[in-house]
């Protein structure tokens, strides 16, 4: 299969591309190549493409920046899924778009979770972008695939683990306060491609969760990597209240795979295992890489 892959820069189009080019012809694409709020360039380029698959990584994460860049947040959260949907159809390939745990408000009692049939009801500028695109995509299009998934890492780009990593390395004595009340399922995008992967092979249509299984906090998600890291540290768990931030974060951001799990495909594993599988095979490499960024 032909795949095209749109945000080529972000660290799941990463893993996604080193993954799918094994067994497909994969293209990427970044926001330079291929702005995909731009419907006349969009499709000018995915024409001479023919894809039979755009797999949508693009989008704009800063969920803080989100409440104030909001006519760019629209943009590609919302009017380019709504493109490549629209131009999917025309071309007759599939369209998987990459959710976010963003689109529910968290308000559910712990330790409930998250299904695909849950009623979304996001709580910032962020999440109803993306409910937004998820709602385009589904109006303009039978072939698709949606994929929600929460609290990203990998060796790629920028993330919560490596920003954690930075800040002990640049001054071990010194705490740093981390929320302890805030609760998802801490996910590797290699895992995660893996798992795009499979759906793409079994033609999964629809709806999907897909995070790694069990949940905990970001503090506790923190304290695991930077022991496994060998790493001195003093974190200081507090609450979201002494963390104020622009946009609000779900309290409870668990999703739970029900549908990969029906459907006898899911390949999500514990989260601690996958962290101790990424320490193992990248300690040395994050660590000189947040060695450089301190200089």
């Amino acid at each position: 299969m032909k795949i095209l892959i749109t945000g080529g820069n972000g660290q799941l189009a990463f893993d996604c591309n080193e993954i799918l080019k094994k067994k497909h012809e994969v293209l990427s694409r970044n926001h330079k190549e291929m702005d995909i709020s731009d419907f006349k360039q969009t499709e000018s380029i995915i024409s001479i493409c023919n894809p039979d698959i755009i797999l949508n990584c693009a989008a704009h994460t800063k969920v803080d920046d989100c409440e104030t860049e909001k006519d760019l947040a629209r943009e590609v959260n919302a009017i380019g899924p709504k493109n490549l949907a629209e131009i999917s159809e025309k071309l007759d390939c599939k369209i998987i778009q990459i959710s976010t745990d963003y689109v529910f408000n968290g308000k559910k009692n712990l330790p409930a979770y998250y299904v695909e049939d849950d009623s979304p009801d996001p709580l910032t500028y962020y999440g109803s972008t993306k409910l937004d695109g998820e709602l385009a995509i589904q109006k303009a299009t039978n072939s698709y695939a949606i994929i929600r998934t929460a609290w990203l890492y990998g060796l790629g780009g920028h993330n919560f683990l490596k920003t954690i990593l930075k800040l002990c390395l640049k001054n071990p004595p010194k705490g740093v306060k981390v929320v302890n009340d805030q609760f998802g399922s801490i996910t590797w995008t290699f895992k995660l491609a893996l798992q795009i992967e499979k759906i793409i092979e079994t033609d999964g249509q629809g709806i999907y969760h897909a995070t790694s299984e069990g949940y905990s906090t970001w503090f506790e998600a923190a304290e695991y990597f930077l022991k496994k890291m060998e790493i001195q540290h003093k974190l200081i768990p507090c609450i979201t209240e002494e963390y104020p931030t622009p946009a609000s974060r779900p309290a409870n951001s668990i999703l739970e795979n029900k549908r990969l799990k029906q459907e006898g495909i899911n390949l999500m594993s514990h989260w601690e295992n996958d962290l101790e599988q990424f320490v193992s095979k990248f300690r040395e490499c994050l660590i000189r890489d947040a060695t450089e960024t301190n200089r």
